[in-house]
């Protein structure tokens, strides 16, 4: 598969294989998945093989804009846009990804408080470090 996405900015995101031999193959890019970029990719994995031995159905696709993300690269790519979060234990938390490490990253999301002698409360942005393994999603947020 590798040499199909090496001719775009393209990587691998998700593989599934179902028990009635559905192959699902998701893609995603820095840039833009292109129609283009499956084809190319669901021509190379049809070369492979042979449905004379083994019947099945494949479907090759972008990562959907509202899909949890999956693997660092699109961790990598969200870098500076608004992000959803919730964690293992339940929190939900909305901010901007601000870094995607190797096992850690970083949102920064706002919250009010009220600063000792002030009448209200101020907005201030926090910086929030979670491990990967620590959640259970991360969704890009689109806001309206």
């Amino acid at each position: 598969m590798n040499e199909a996405l090496e001719q775009s900015d393209a990587f691998l995101v998700d593989v599934s294989v179902s028990g009635d031999n559905r192959v699902v193959v998701e893609i995603d890019s820095f840039t833009s998945v292109s129609i283009d970029d499956c084809v190319r990719l669901n021509d190379m994995i049809e070369a492979r093989f042979d449905r004379d031995v083994e019947d099945y159905e494949l479907e090759v696709g972008s990562a959907g804009l509202t899909s949890p993300l999956r693997v660092k690269a699109q961790y990598d790519k969200n870098v500076g846009n608004q992000v959803e979060v919730l964690t293992a234990d339940g929190r939900k938390l909305k901010g901007e990804l601000r870094e995607a490490g190797d096992d850690t990253f970083t949102v920064v999301v706002s919250r009010k408080v009220k600063p000792e002698g002030a009448k209200r409360p101020v907005m201030v942005d926090e910086d929030v470090v979670l491990r990967y393994d620590e959640i259970k999603y991360t969704k890009y947020l689109i806001e309206f």
